[in-house]
């Protein structure tokens, strides 16, 4: 298999410590995060971050190597924590804490890379998947599809 991106190691670790000015570094201007329902840029796709990790300050992070898939990388992700913060997401109502712990079934992320950075993101729409599976599981009232 070849090499994976670099870009790919500076974004996962970003993940895992929370960093959103890494993350912000590791993905172009006109990023895309792509769900079956919505298509975030790159400022909604970090401000959805910076609202997970104030509501969920615990929020982890464990994978599976990546995988080539053609022009796509595929990282089957396990993530999680406990929601001791308000969740605040646009275009919802806040979410006071409600102590409750989530747990997102193992889900397949796709990457696009282009120019060294990250173009796309495409989390695999499963049943009680990131990110509408955490506004299930903490009991706030689903958007319509």
């Amino acid at each position: 298999m070849p090499p994976l991106p670099p870009v790919l190691d500076r974004y996962i670790e970003g993940l895992q410590a929370h960093d959103v000015q890494k993350i912000s570094g590791t993905v172009l201007p006109e990023v895309a995060f792509i769900t079956p329902t919505r298509r975030l840029d790159k400022e909604q796709f970090l401000a959805m971050l910076r609202a997970l990790y104030t509501a969920f300050p615990d929020w982890r992070y464990d994978h599976d190597p990546p995988e080539l898939r053609g022009e796509t990388i595929a990282i089957r992700w396990r993530q999680g924590g406990t929601h001791t913060g308000t969740f605040v997401l646009a275009g919802l109502d806040p979410v006071p804490a409600t102590g409750r712990r989530v747990r997102i079934p193992e889900q397949y992320f796709f990457y696009t890379v282009r120019s060294g950075a990250i173009a796309e993101i495409r989390p695999e729409p499963i049943p009680g998947g990131a990110p509408r599976g955490i506004l299930e599981q903490i009991g706030h009232p689903m958007p319509p599809l």
